[in-house]
């Protein structure tokens, strides 16, 4: 009897034990859940602006960073405001990996990344080349120039990190008409041939008008026109491109991504602030995980012509997230100081430090 009793406690006890050590198990298989990325329930373009608590963000002070452009370097022109710092990005149902520049640059060692596109580009280029100075301070670098291209090389590490400034991607000429933006011309993508990875913008630039528009007409299958309807030239410029990606790029040795729509903030109706006409006090992002006006008509564009391309490429969908992110901008911090409103580009360390911890995530 008493046998029997001692193999029913035995046995109770391996029971438990069991239990225990399977439910240890379900905690440790969520919490590596969480963590992945890369799950195919998580979006990483899906969530919400949450305060940090971790004190992990921002991801480097921009005082350590001497590269920052004046028009993005908000604390130096001036901001007293830190808030906007503190954010991260949390999408639903996973965690980001935070970004670790010594990891990256090993991954990338003897490689070549390009960003390509306007201003918006060359906020996100120096945002990467922060996030990876700031991790590795005492490495060996050097900088140049060579016509619209700027490189930024870790040379320790034999990484080059790369803006090619090309503003609509397709090609501006000058011919006995004027300047003429070709539609369906993109020479200057000869620059992006076996560069190892390649970030591609183009936007802020197609509803410019008057002194600010770079062209005098828009040319495409051998016509000239005074004008057309920008986002049916912005449609056609980026088909151009998307054959460009088909026929050039190899899959097996390129990563190609796209940055998507960095928006403005401008019109506080949007957002639900009528009256309200630039971005300067906004201080903290909005609530929830959607923009009240919604997205722009150009990513459904951008969209649609992505589908078309045969070769992998990502869309980097920052879109929404950075729509809710109306504290980040320079304001009166930016290059014109308190002259000037700057809704569109984005201060550093900042928003776009957020993009490139998105692209770590998938390319890591």
């Amino acid at each position: 009897m008493m046998r029997s009793i001692g193999l029913r406690i035995g046995w109770t006890f391996f029971t438990l034990l069991i239990c225990i050590l399977i439910s240890l198990l379900v905690l440790l298989l969520r919490h590596t859940t969480a963590a992945q990325p890369h799950k195919k329930n998580c979006n990483l373009f899906k969530g919400s602006w949450i305060e940090d608590e971790t004190n992990n963000y921002p991801l480097y002070n921009s005082t350590h960073c001497p590269f920052i452009e004046h028009e993005f370097n908000c604390q130096r022109n001036g901001r007293l405001d830190k808030d906007y710092l503190k954010y991260r990005w949390k999408p639903h149902g996973c965690s980001l990996t935070r970004f670790d520049g010594g990891a990256f640059l090993k991954k990338f060692k003897g490689k070549s990344i390009m960003f390509v596109g306007d201003s918006l580009s060359r906020n996100q280029w120096l945002s990467l080349v922060c996030l990876l100075y700031t991790s590795q301070p005492k490495a060996n670098y050097n900088t140049t120039r060579i016509g619209d291209v700027s490189i930024f090389t870790f040379l320790d590490f034999g990484v080059q990190v790369m803006l090619d400034r090309s503003v609509y991607l397709v090609d501006i000429v000058m011919e006995k008409k004027g300047r003429i933006l070709k539609l369906d011309s993109i020479k200057g993508g000869k620059l992006w041939k076996g560069i190892d990875m390649l970030i591609f913008n183009t936007w802020h630039w197609w509803n410019r008008r008057g002194i600010s528009q770079p062209w005098d007409y828009i040319k495409v299958r051998g016509k000239y026109y005074k004008d057309m309807d920008r986002m049916v030239a912005f449609e056609k410029a980026l088909l151009t491109w998307a054959k460009w990606i088909d026929t050039n790029i190899v899959p097996s040795k390129q990563l190609v991504f796209f940055q998507g729509i960095s928006p403005s903030h401008y019109n506080g109706t949007e957002w639900g602030q009528p009256g309200i006409k630039t971005c300067s006090g906004q201080m903290r992002p909005l609530n929830g995980s959607m923009y009240p006006a919604g997205l722009p008509p150009s990513l459904t564009v951008q969209k649609n012509v992505l589908r078309t391309i045969k070769k992998e490429v990502t869309l980097l969908d920052v879109t929404n997230l950075s729509l809710l992110r109306k504290d980040g901008h320079p304001s009166i911090y930016g290059m014109n100081g308190r002259k000037g409103m700057d809704c569109s580009h984005w201060c550093l360390a900042g928003v776009p430090d957020t993009w490139n911890e998105i692209l770590y995530n998938i390319v890591m």
